[in-house]
Formats: C-alpha cells, structure tokens, sequence
C-alpha cells in the first residue's frame, strides 16, 4: 500500500471510528466502510489497535493544528485567546459532523491506562493543558498550572454535555466560567 493510500485509509478510518467506535466497529465493516479490503489494512497495520493508534495519532494533529489557528484568528491577547478557546469549542459543536471528543472516546472504550490507546488519549489531553498553561502563564495567571487545569475541566465538561444535549448555550456557558475563574486570578 503506497503511502497516500495509508493516508487515505486512516483518514477514511478516522470517519468510520468517528462514527462507530472502536469497539464496535469491526475489520469487515471498516473494511467496508474504507474500501480497503481487510487483507490490505493488514499489510500495513499489524492490529486494528495500530490502525487505532495512527487514527488518534492525525486527529490529534488535526484538531490541536485547527484549535490553535482558530484561537489566534479570534484573538490576539493571551487572555482573549484563553476564552476564545471555549468559541472555537462552539464552533466544533456545532458542525454537522461533530460526536463528542475521539479521545474521551478512545480513553473509555480502552480504560487500562498501559494500554497504547489509553495512553495516546491521555497524551492529546496533555498537550491541550500544556497548551492552555502555555496561555495562562502568558496572561500573567499566578497559578497558570491550576488555571489550565481548571480550564481543562471546564472543556472536557462542555464536550460531554454537548454531546449528550443538543450544544445549545453549552460552549458560552463554559466560556462564562473560564472568565469567571481568570477573573478570580486577577487576568
């Protein structure tokens, strides 16, 4: 398999897992689903957790890559960008296409935290906090390391209840806390 093939197939893969889960989406349905036959993900992926894992691997890229464009073209300081984070969540929300987070996903459908999947979904979330206490020590937070995790809470929470509710006000809601809390450290 050339490797715009491999790329085609995890891209398309990425959809399909998007939309069925891990879990319960099997090698003939994914198959299926990719048009690629079963044999030919074989050659290239040893198990479906390596596929899995290459999945998690571009949607990592992706979204991390459209989160951070999407904050700076929505605001220039570091305080503005930290709550601009909660528009770009909206945004996400409210695409057509848009099931909850891949990670939180990939994290409950693989709960051992040895396991690779586990632990790229804990690695994505990791370098969304890094990032947010990036921006917190750059709006002068005091405690840029409590606020990002605080922050981190209030994402992971609106992804879920979005997910479980029609996204309504969710997305301003968590934006309202996110200042709120900033306020409380003095940004």
């Amino acid at each position: 398999m050339s490797a715009s093939k491999r790329e085609d197939l995890v891209r398309n893969a990425l959809k399909s897992f998007n939309r069925g889960g891990f879990h319960a989406l099997g090698m003939d349905r994914l198959a299926k689903e990719t048009g690629v036959s079963k044999t030919a993900i074989y050659k290239h992926f040893r198990t479906k957790e390596d596929l899995i894992l290459a999945v998690l691997r571009l949607r990592d890229e992706q979204f991390r890559n459209w989160m951070v464009r999407r904050v700076e073209a929505l605001a220039q300081s570091p305080r503005e960008q930290l709550l601009a984070v909660f528009d770009t969540l909206g945004e996400w929300f409210d695409e057509p296409e848009f099931r909850s987070c891949m990670f939180i996903k990939a994290s409950s459908e693989y709960q051992d935290h040895s396991h690779p999947v586990h632990a790229a979904a804990a690695e994505h979330k990791r370098l969304l906090n890094q990032y947010l206490n990036r921006l917190a020590g750059a709006a002068g937070a005091e405690a840029p390391e409590m606020l990002a995790r605080q922050l981190m809470l209030l994402m992971e929470g609106a992804i879920v209840l979005a997910h479980l509710h029609a996204p309504g006000t969710i997305a301003a809601d968590a934006r309202a806390a996110a200042a709120a809390l900033m306020d409380q450290q003095g940004l």
